[in-house]
């Protein structure tokens, strides 16, 4: 056993693997071209097709974004409890 007290913090949390989704989710969603490949239903004209990649957009965004605020959070209470010493 090594004399460092170092306990090695798990490398796959809860956090990470809500990270994970929030970054794979809008890749899978454009990727099953099946599930929206149809006109119907239209909003304000434009068909299913178009404003459902448009809406992506703005959820791809967000998601990205409570990704990346996620890492931060989890980079911070790992600094903290690795001592913080270190960079």
């Amino acid at each position: 056993m090594p004399e460092d007290s170092e306990v090695r913090q798990p490398v796959v949390t809860p956090v990470r693997v809500v990270i994970g989704l929030c970054l794979v989710a809008p890749f899978v969603a454009m990727l099953w071209v099946g599930s929206f490949s149809k006109v119907d239903p239209t909003f304000i004209g434009i068909p299913f097709f178009y404003w459902y990649q448009m809406l992506w957009v703005l959820v791809s965004t967000s998601l990205t974004m409570t990704a990346y605020q996620l890492w931060q959070r989890d980079q911070r209470s790992r600094k903290t409890r690795s001592g913080g010493a270190s960079r």
